[in-house]
């Protein structure tokens, strides 16, 4: 077998494995419940410097365990991100989706690692453009499998086709762990 079948079925291997990885998404701020989180924050515009709002704010106390959104999660970054994000970490999720956690008072994470949901990867804070505003974590989804059925004439409503609704998976989790 050539060289490049044999790349090509391997690559097609770990898209199929990304895709049928069970997701099994949680709340990742500790304790948090479906009242510290605004349930139409999701694309909200205006936005400050953001102009959208492309995300969730899980109001907690400072310092409260943030654990990863999903069963596990590979790390791509973990770290301060100069401007609004402050300190930050950025995973690959099953099903091929991005979690993003900012304004994280600590980063616990490890770059390049795997986390479960027992692993806190930060604590709840208001670092980078949050700093003026109560402790919380920004958590948003993004998608590697563009939707572009998702595109709609809102304000950056093209971006759309990159990202997902945090509150839905939210409040979905919330409705069956009562």
């Amino acid at each position: 077998m050539k060289v490049w079948k044999i790349i090509l079925l391997i690559c097609v291997g770990i898209f199929i494995i990304g895709l049928v990885i069970p997701y099994n998404f949680q709340n990742p701020v500790e304790g948090g419940t479906k009242r510290d989180y605004h349930p139409q924050s999701y694309w909200h515009y205006p936005w400050g410097t953001s102009i959208t709002h492309k995300g969730v704010d899980i109001f907690k106390k400072k310092g409260a365990a943030i654990h990863p959104a999903s069963n596990f999660e590979w790390v791509l970054y973990a770290g301060h991100m100069p401007g609004k994000g402050g300190n930050v970490v950025i995973t690959l999720a099953p099903k091929w989706r991005l979690h993003y956690y900012d304004h994280m008072d600590e980063v616990k994470a490890i770059p390049l690692t795997i986390v479960t949901h027992k692993s806190i990867i930060g604590t709840v804070g208001n670092t980078g453009n949050a700093a003026k505003t109560p402790a919380h974590l920004h958590f948003g989804m993004g998608t590697l499998l563009l939707k572009p059925w998702e595109m709609d004439n809102s304000p950056d409503g093209w971006k759309k086709v990159f990202y997902m609704n945090p509150i839905t998976f939210l409040d979905s989790y919330h409705n069956n762990h009562r």
